[in-house]
């Protein structure tokens, strides 16, 4: 029986797959961030002229906003009072739950096609 060599691929199919990966990994953690789907809350209450008593920190936070370098409590009174977003909606749910299950489905049959295509070039090409 003939050892087996796989199908080889060209230099630019390799750059175009590193480039489509690239882009797709990119565009997984940016586009999120873009449609505004994750990261904190852009609308913080800040008050108008900020003190440490205002923001709720007692001597201690003081003290440890100073240490990181946030000595005035205008420069830290916005990440003091911006709080995370963990609200969802059903429809984005969902559209997640479709491109997840999308995806798996597509990629069985691919995977199901060129399975079946190595099995026949290997056992059934005498």
């Amino acid at each position: 029986m003939a050892r087996y060599t796989p199908p080889s691929q060209s230099r630019l199919g390799q750059i175009v797959d590193v480039v489509v990966l690239l882009a797709m990994t990119i565009g997984s953690l940016y586009i999120p961030l873009w449609l505004k789907l994750a990261g904190s809350d852009q609308t913080a209450n800040i008050p108008e002229n900020p003190t440490w008593e205002s923001l709720g920190q007692n001597p201690v936070m003081v003290e440890k906003w100073t240490q990181l370098g946030y000595a005035d409590p205008a420069s830290a009174a916005e990440l003091i009072t911006s709080r995370f977003d963990y609200s969802f909606s059903v429809g984005s749910l969902l559209a997640m739950i479709v491109v997840i299950v999308g995806y798996y489905t597509i990629m069985l049959r691919f995977s199901e096609k060129e399975y079946r295509e190595v099995i026949t070039e290997k056992f059934n090409g005498d």
